[in-house]
């Protein structure tokens, strides 16, 4: 992990495709969370990527919407790689959302709503996003509330060059027929996409499932949208049906056109410009930039849609994770122990563990910078077998200690959705009170969590990764404060 981009100091990856990855990053001077996209290495070369890239930056500067992500810088690292430095989405995005509990009718509504905001912004600067889907709708808390976000115009063209060059791109269940065909393509090829989106958060599922572009160039018509568990008034269903036709010259003018019929089809709305409770808990540490929080249960007499979550998950609190700022190879402080085993200890002396002999490929003991405290340097060890060991996919071994400010243990610990199956918490008053989430079926073998109170005023925090139970239990058991 880089410790720098340009002038923005990274925290941690927030994800990666094929052809960029994204880093939470903290702008200093502004004193502010931001995101930064970094072209891979392998793209450098390749002058139509490289070019995509940088237009993608163009398109979104010249939008002024607070439903498209903002580009707040751009520049060049060293190697000739280009970043664009843009909007934190704290909240996650609505694949995420998706993968964990349906939506209310009122909270699909009002996220069609501000997504169709987003796209009318482009549509006015004369761009397309070609690519709408749930990976792609963003979310942010602004001022208690949670706002949509369209971003990642990697696909997007302007629509002069739209006529000229048409790229055969998108996503196979939500492009519109025109785009697979790679015909010259208008606004109304994103509004396509709208619809589809708009029939999965109703239904629960895409009216299609194309394998390829190749099906998508040629669909049948959208199945119904109601079901005998899940009905719709009949007004709805042919405004998000005309919004999917085939015949691009059946669907509404614009998509400001299709959200307006699709609001007055329902004839009752949710408040303009605030997604309804109980979307999330708005709990400003759940805000600090880290992992996305979950949804709160929906209160009773709201109907959810039946969006099935594909593995059980455990909400997630505030962004603690195993981030070492400092992540560079420490001097820890090495202690022999038992079969091989080593003791080290953060810089400081206040956090130490054994592990075993081939886990210390990897340390970082220069402590971190927790994010629910953001002014202040903690002790904090990291080890592992790999540098990038606490990578979601990765398959090393390691553990990460950190102390951090708190007089309560938290009520929620971070999820793991590289992980098939996580365990309820549990919680232990024997002696100092913690709270312990074991998940399996992991990349590397078994990930668990734990949060200890060591004093009225510190929590410390325990992430270990390792190849079966048993070593994750034997660490767990040699974790030691001092002077605490």
């Amino acid at each position: 992990m880089p410790s720098r981009i340009g002038r923005y100091v990274v925290r941690r990856r927030i994800g990666a495709g094929g052809f960029a990855t994204v880093w939470l990053a903290y702008d200093e001077q502004l004193d502010s969370p931001v995101a930064v996209k970094v072209l891979a290495d392998n793209w450098t070369e390749d002058h139509h990527v490289l070019q995509r890239f940088v237009e993608e930056g163009r398109y979104l500067r010249r939008v002024e919407s607070p439903h498209v992500v903002t580009v707040y810088d751009a520049g060049t690292l060293e190697d000739g790689r280009p970043y664009l430095v843009m909007t934190y989405a704290d909240q996650g995005t609505l694949a995420d959302r998706l993968e964990v509990d349906g939506l209310t009718t009122g909270q699909a509504l009002e996220v069609v709503r501000q997504v169709g905001a987003g796209l009318q912004a482009l549509h006015d600067r004369d761009i397309l996003h070609r690519d709408v889907k749930p990976a792609n709708v963003l979310f942010r808390t602004v001022d208690h509330d949670i706002r949509a976000m369209v971003g990642d115009l990697g696909l997007g063209k302007a629509l002069d060059m739209s006529s000229r060059l048409t790229m055969v791109a998108g996503t196979p269940s939500f492009v519109a027929p025109e785009q697979a065909q790679a015909e010259a393509i208008d606004a109304r090829a994103d509004q396509y996409s709208l619809g589809v989106l708009t029939y999965l958060l109703l239904a629960g599922h895409t009216p299609y499932a194309h394998a390829n572009l190749s099906a998508a160039a040629e669909p049948d018509p959208p199945p119904p949208l109601s079901t005998p568990a899940r009905t719709f008034p009949t007004a709805v269903e042919e405004v998000v049906h005309r919004a999917m036709a085939r015949d691009r010259g059946d669907r509404y003018d614009s998509v400001t056109e299709y959200v307006a019929a699709l609001t007055a089809a329902f004839g009752e709305t949710s408040n303009p410009g605030q997604i309804a409770e109980p979307w999330l808990p708005l709990d400003p540490d759940l805000t600090q930039p880290g992992p996305r929080p979950s949804p709160l249960p929906v209160a009773a007499g709201q109907q959810t849609l039946p969006v099935r979550p594909r593995r059980r998950w455990v909400p997630v609190l505030v962004a603690v994770l195993a981030l070492v700022v400092g992540a560079g190879i420490g001097a820890a402080v090495a202690l022999a122990g038992d079969s091989g085993d080593v003791r080290l200890s953060d810089e400081t002396g206040s956090v130490s563990v054994l592990v075993p002999d081939d886990w210390d490929r990897a340390v970082a003991d220069d402590g971190w910078v927790p994010p629910n405290a953001p002014e202040g340097h903690y002790p904090a060890l990291s080890v592992g077998g790999a540098g990038d060991w606490n990578d979601l996919d990765s398959e090393a071994e390691g553990v990460f200690l950190g102390l951090f400010p708190g007089d309560t243990l938290p009520s929620y610990l971070p999820n793991h959705p590289e992980c098939e199956l996580s365990d309820d918490p549990v919680g232990d008053a024997s002696g100092d009170p913690s709270l312990t989430v074991v998940s399996t079926g992991c990349p590397g073998g078994v990930t668990v969590e734990r949060v200890v109170q060591v004093a009225s005023n510190r929590l410390l925090w325990v992430q270990v990764r390792s190849a079966d139970r048993a070593t994750a239990n034997q660490v767990l058991d040699t974790v030691q404060t001092h002077g605490l």
